[in-house]
Formats: structure tokens, C-alpha cells, sequence
């Protein structure tokens, strides 16, 4: 039985001709970038104000296969682009055909506002709307996206980057992140917070905010460095050096580094500033605490070291990563 997306039902609030948002789906679709639009600009019952309708369109219409193989079905070919104000490609092949390429570019032209998800950048790219701008690519797309489209600036860091007219979402998992970003350019922060509180998501993330690629694994781990680790984290406020871990272990810091590389993908100072920066965010999201003061609680010494650390490893400020969670 082939799976419905939700689509806006007709109420009264959508009789006003709300923004008209269109994803645009392939066979083997990838089902979370179109249910994540769909969660954000679909319909979310009478006591949010419906700003959105949303709906699906595809080249062949129907029956579409999906990744998880359960079929979505899909009434609507290309021209349901003709009138929507912002287009969503939820992943594509490499290569779009002639007739997807033409109908976006006519959306794009009329005004309407391209989202492209991970691989739906491809579409965008080969039409040249993203020539000499930076994109927000998938880390393993990078070298492909270069190699199609070298005039296209891929930015595998950064969960999005938005253009006004265009914006890209490196993965799948930022597709939520862009919507609700979208929500809060058009009708406010408390609009779309409102809709990430129904949703239970986590908070809005800022388009800056970088990818993480998985750490590297190098198999079975002889050597548990749980007793290390437990001992760091039970002293996050204190400085530690490598030393001090070797000391600690009881190996030297050449062993402990090469233990580290082995169990855990990370140079040994890598990982406690990681850990560091967890506690910060934690501390940032629960509590009111100065910057000052969570400095010297996760062991950065001061809030200037603690800002440029943050903003290194998320590309964004302690203040704004606060701000998402209030």
C-alpha cells in the first residue's frame, strides 16, 4: 500500500492562497527530507496559523519506490511547479533529465524559492544558479559536486547555506533545520518555534553550524580506556595535558596517543576539548550561567578561549546556540 505524505487538508485557513511549497520527488526517494518538509510545512491543526500548503510532484507521477521500500504516491507531474512559491528537491540523480531541469528553471525565473537537499543540489548546479556562491554540500558529494559544477563553491561544513532565491542542505538531517530556518525568515521565531515545539524537535540549528563527518574506527579496542575517560570527565573543570593522562594510565603519551587513535578515531586533546564543548552546550541549554562562568566550569579558562572554540568547532556564538533553546 503506498505511503501518503500529509498533505495541507482545505480548512479555512488555507482559503487566504497560503505559500505554496512543492516537493519535488524521484523513484528511490529518500523518505526523511520529504517527511521533514512535509512536518514543517504541512498542516498542524487550528491553533497554528497555516501559512503553508504542501503538497508532492514528480516526472512520472504515481507509484514511487522509496529507500525503505515502501511506495509514496504522488498525483501531480511537473506542472504543480507553476504556481509554487518554493520548490524542495529532496535528493536526485546526479544527472537530472532535460524536463525536471526546465520546469525548475521556469519556477526559479517566476520567482519561486529552490530548497535543494543533498543530492537535489545537483539540479540547481546544472542550471548555473549556483555558480561563484558558496553551497552547502554533503561531505561525500564534495569532490563529486567539484568535479560536475567546478564553479559552484562546495562547503561540506557548514548544515546549510541560503542564498534568498536558492539555499542548500548539505544532508538530509539539516532539511528540518532549513525548513524551520525558512518559517523563521517569513513569519518569525515564535511561529516556528511554536511548530518545533509540536514537532518535539530539537532546537533550530544555524545555517553556519557544521557537518560531522563519523569519526574513523580502527576495530576492536584491547586496551579499555574507560577508567581514563570516566577520570576526565570527572575533571573537566581542571587542566589536564597528555602528560597527565600517560601518568595516569600508566603508559607513555606516545602509547596513549596511539591508543586514543586506535580506540577512538582522535588525538587525546581532541577529545577532551570535544567533550569540553558538550558540557558547554549542555550548560548553555539548561542553565543562565555567564559564559565566564561555564568557562571555568568545562575547563577553557576563559569565556574569550571558550567563544573561539565554540565558534571554530560550530560556526556559530554561545549566545546565538543560547538563544535557540529559549
Amino acid at each position: 500500500m503506498p505511503l501518503d505524505c500529509p498533505v495541507t487538508p482545505p480548512t479555512a485557513s488555507t482559503a487566504s492562497r497560503p505559500h505554496r511549497v512543492v516537493a519535488l520527488v524521484a523513484p528511490n526517494q529518500e523518505l526523511y527530507p520529504v517527511t521533514s518538509a512535509s512536518a514543517v510545512f504541512g498542516y498542524h491543526g487550528p491553533d497554528i496559523p497555516q501559512h503553508y500548503s504542501f503538497s508532492l510532484c514528480a516526472e512520472h507521477p504515481g507509484s514511487l519506490p522509496t529507500t525503505i521500500g515502501v511506495p509514496i504516491q504522488v498525483d501531480r507531474g511537473l506542472e504543480a511547479l507553476d504556481d509554487a512559491g518554493t520548490v524542495v528537491i529532496a535528493g536526485w540523480t546526479l544527472i537530472p533529465s532535460p524536463a525536471v531541469l526546465r520546469a525548475v528553471s521556469q519556477a526559479h525565473a517566476r520567482g519561486a524559492r529552490i530548497v535543494a537537499v543533498c543530492a537535489g543540489i545537483f539540479i540547481p548546479a546544472a542550471l548555473g544558479l549556483l555558480d561563484g556562491r558558496r553551497a552547502s554540500v554533503h561531505w561525500e558529494l564534495s569532490g563529486e559536486l567539484a568535479a560536475r559544477h567546478p564553479r559552484v563553491i562546495p562547503d561540506g561544513t557548514v548544515i546549510y547555506v541560503d542564498h534568498g532565491d536558492v539555499a542548500t542542505a548539505g544532508a538530509s538531517a539539516a532539511t528540518l533545520d532549513l525548513c524551520l530556518h525558512q518559517v523563521l525568515q517569513e513569519h518569525g521565531a515564535a511561529h516556528a518555534m511554536r511548530i518545533g515545539r509540536q514537532l518535539a524537535a530539537g532546537p533550530h540549528r544555524e545555517g553556519c553550524q557544521r557537518q560531522y563527518p563519523p569519526l574513523p574506527t580502527s576495530g576492536p579496542m584491547p586496551d579499555s580506556l574507560a577508567p581514563l575517560l570516566e577520570w576526565l570527565l570527572s575533571r573537566l573543570s581542571e587542566q589536564v595535558t597528555v602528560e597527565d593522562m600517560a601518568a595516569y594510565s600508566g603508559v607513555s603519551p606516545r602509547t596513549l596517543t596511539r591508543q586514543f587513535a586506535d580506540q577512538l578515531g582522535v588525538p587525546p586533546a581532541r577529545w577532551l576539548l570535544e567533550r569540553r564543548l558538550a558540557a558547554t552546550r549542555a550548560l548553555l541549554e539548561e542553565t543562565d550561567l555567564p559564559v565566564e562562568i561555564i568557562a571555568t566550569r568545562v575547563g577553557l579558562s576563559s569565556a574569550v578561549n571558550l567563544r573561539r572554540r565554540f565558534h571554530t568547532a560550530l560556526r556559530t556564538t554561545p549566545a546565538a546556540y543560547r538563544r535557540s533553546f529559549r
